[in-house]
């Protein structure tokens, strides 16, 4: 059986270094033509250097996206063709809330610590396919940093990395002929734990299609602070209400749910007002101090 690429399992990891590395290269080409050696004078060999390196780096960078647009096809297509063959059964979470009620069915939450905090399906066991990266070396920071300034603060998305100890820990709660219904958020990591379990011999599989954040409140015994739809979202777009989820969440709940985000934005709107005119004030008074 084909292995399982793992790169292609985290997409906003790559989509972030996609971005990180564009911004490099576009900024390299305006390091180049803005370039000019001591003196006013012009050195071409320099120039021609940072017009080759600029050239090799989008090279590269190309052919990264390739790989990574070919390895998630790849993935793809093996994903389809577990569920096309009856090798992983497909359900909907209202089918797996009955199996679950009806049939004592266990589900596999392989969803980051982050998300299966907020909120879980009572009764679920939990082992997460990829966790919060803890670590704080150099690597690891630096892909904090490249998270955080490419849309992490708005998303609240962190930073996360492969649970090595994924198969083995599920090997230790489920034997191998148990009859499993994986689930994540949204349905991608899920597939990919399904690929992962079929491959190490599990055959009674099924995936819940479109994650849990597609369930009705009806389908599934919940429990947690928020609601299985919010438990995929956070940073600054959390905190503002403007995520999709809120806004479906809005139209359920009235006047009262819009109120507290309504109220969050005015906030957000008199401390920004209020820092620009302190940062005006502070501008004067330096101004004042060099004129004494």
């Amino acid at each position: 059986m084909e292995s399982l690429s793992l790169p292609v399992l985290n997409p906003l990891l790559a989509s972030s270094s996609n971005l990180f590395r564009n911004q490099s290269s576009r900024m390299t080409s305006s390091m180049v033509s803005s370039l000019k050696p001591p003196f006013g004078g012009t050195s071409l060999s320099t120039v021609h250097r940072f017009r080759v390196g600029d050239v090799r780096m989008q090279a590269v960078d190309e052919d990264i996206d390739l790989k990574q647009m070919r390895d998630m096809a790849a993935a793809k297509k093996r994903w389809d063709g577990l569920l096309r063959e009856g090798k992983v059964k497909l359900l909907t979470p209202r089918e797996a809330g009955y199996a679950i009620s009806l049939s004592n069915k266990p589900l596999l939450d392989v969803r980051p610590s982050s998300e299966r905090n907020k909120a879980w399906v009572k009764g679920s066991t939990w082992v997460p396919i990829f966790d919060n990266d803890d670590n704080l070396d150099a690597g690891t920071l630096s892909k904090k940093v490249t998270s955080f300034a490419m849309g992490g603060w708005w998303s609240g998305a962190p930073t996360l990395s492969f649970n090595r100890l994924f198969l083995s820990k599920v090997e230790e709660k489920f034997p191998k002929d148990s009859e499993l219904i994986v689930a994540c958020q949204k349905g991608l990591r899920s597939l990919a734990a399904c690929e992962l379990l079929y491959n190490a011999g599990y055959e009674n599989l099924f995936w819940v299609q479109g994650g849990l954040e597609s369930a009705q409140d009806e389908d599934l015994v919940t429990e947690g602070v928020q609601p299985l739809k919010l438990a995929g979202i956070g940073g600054f777009s959390e905190f503002l209400g403007w995520t999709d989820q809120q806004r479906a969440q809005a139209a359920k709940e009235g006047w009262r749910y819009r109120l507290v985000y309504t109220a969050r934005l005015f906030g957000v709107v008199l401390a920004a007002d209020a820092l620009f005119v302190g940062a005006q004030q502070l501008g004067h008074y330096i101004q004042e101090l060099r004129g004494h």
